[in-house]
């Protein structure tokens, strides 16, 4: 399937009744939160009513991770809120407004009710690396998507955006290069080996 087809198949499953959750999920730079953007912009000059919800937002403080020595595995499962994470997903009806936290990469920090989703919203463009991860405890999430995406790269292709993430941020080529070899593909590869089939691959 393409993205047209995604659309498509978004548009299909919209209904008056509670909101469609759409999971797209993938590697580290494999492209998620760029998908969702265009997803979202496409799917309002619909007509139709949409909002990103990135998982990012449920990264646990520095100060959590420090204490619980995770901090050089920032962005690994272990360093999420991974129960509020799916508190918010059950929040799913309608009439109900939600907000999110957001995270600022600027500063490496979640920023709590940084957004909103109005109560008018009818589909969520949910997208973060483990919403398919079949790891306690990721795989309670399970039931909290309608249709889930999965986006397939190629881990030379991952690790090229990976350390081009880490030179825009302002690191040295080597520093950079550390970090997306010691922490996001070593993550890359445990999402795409033990995360559960999606409805839909790109």
């Amino acid at each position: 399937m393409d993205e047209d087809g995604l659309l498509a198949a978004i548009a299909e499953r919209v209904n008056e009744r509670e909101r469609l959750i759409v999971g797209i999920a993938g590697a580290p730079g494999s492209g998620k939160s760029t998908l969702a953007e265009r997803l979202r912009q496409q799917i309002e000059a619909s007509g139709e009513s949409v909002a990103v919800v990135p998982m990012d937002g449920f990264h646990f403080d520095d100060r959590v991770l420090s204490a619980r020595g995770l901090l050089p595995r920032k962005g690994a499962p272990e360093t999420f809120d991974v129960a509020g994470f799916r508190h918010l997903l059950m929040r799913r009806a309608r009439e109900t407004e939600v907000a999110i936290p957001v995270f600022d990469r600027s500063i490496e920090i979640s920023r709590a009710g940084a957004a909103v989703v109005q109560a008018e919203t009818r589909i969520l463009l949910v997208e973060g690396n483990y919403l398919l991860l079949d790891e306690t405890p990721w795989n309670g999430l399970a039931g909290a998507f309608d249709m889930t995406v999965w986006l397939d790269v190629p881990v030379d292709e991952l690790e090229r955006r990976l350390v081009q993430r880490w030179l825009d941020h302002g690191f040295s080529t080597d520093a950079a290069r550390e970090k997306a070899l010691s922490n996001d593909i070593p993550n890359a590869r445990r999402t795409a080996a033990r995360s559960r089939a999606a409805d839909v691959t790109l």
